[in-house]
């Protein structure tokens, strides 16, 4: 079985150096490099989402480790990761294992399309990214997924009818089950301010499109 890393990231991975469009440059540099200079990269957004046994759908997002360097302790996509020097979408998905400790079914990860994100997230970084976002339905038990504590602090698992609800505007929390490394799912309200803020309104965006797949609709995009 594959270990996973001890450490939220290496300063020194390699990056391919991408325009905004996601043409490659053919230049390469270390990670902190690139998000001190603000260069356009690529990034694997995985989103989870699936049916509890009551038929209640459901999204889950993930609390970044503190040790992150952009946006630590804050309530971000299921999986996200880089795609280093050379990689494709296919090898990025190790990020899977590497954050919640599973290996995904390719059949039942579905193409949502790319985002363009630019972002500010700390003193000192600017995070251009082109992220290629994709949906898995899966419908495990969130006490089936082993989250690397160098990576995530805490899976969450919002119900969607009160998660689209949520991120329309209404309310200033949310209630969901909360799985902390070597501790069992709980309950737990979250607060609006623990979400990464967004100015397109992706969570939504996404939180759509998941209930949209659950429904069996074949148009999916965020």
């Amino acid at each position: 079985m594959r270990s996973q890393p001890d450490f939220a990231q290496d300063p020194g991975e390699l990056f391919d150096v991408v325009l905004a469009d996601g043409t490659p440059t053919g230049h390469s540099k270390p990670r902190a490099a690139v998000h001190h200079d603000g260069d356009w990269h690529r990034a694997l957004h995985l989103w989870i989402a699936g049916t509890e046994p009551d038929g209640t759908p459901f999204l889950m997002f993930q609390l970044r480790a503190e040790g992150k360097d952009t946006w630590p302790n804050r309530l971000d996509v299921t999986v996200g990761g880089h795609l280093g020097s050379g990689e494709d979408l296919a090898d990025a998905l190790r990020e899977v294992h590497e954050e919640i400790g599973i290996d995904p079914d390719a059949a039942a990860i579905i193409p949502l399309g790319t985002r363009i994100c630019a972002n500010e997230p700390a003193t000192g970084v600017i995070d251009r990214e082109v992220q290629s976002i994709l949906l898995l339905h899966d419908d495990r038990p969130l006490d089936g997924y082993h989250p690397n504590p160098a990576e995530v602090s805490a899976l969450a698992r919002f119900p969607l009818p009160a998660l689209l609800e949520f991120l329309a505007g209404d309310g200033e929390e949310i209630t969901g089950m909360i799985l902390r490394p070597g501790d069992r799912p709980r309950p737990e309200s979250v607060e609006r301010d623990r979400f990464i803020p967004n100015v397109d309104r992706y969570f939504y965006r996404v939180a759509i499109a998941a209930a949209a797949a659950l429904r069996g609709d074949r148009h999916l995009a965020v």
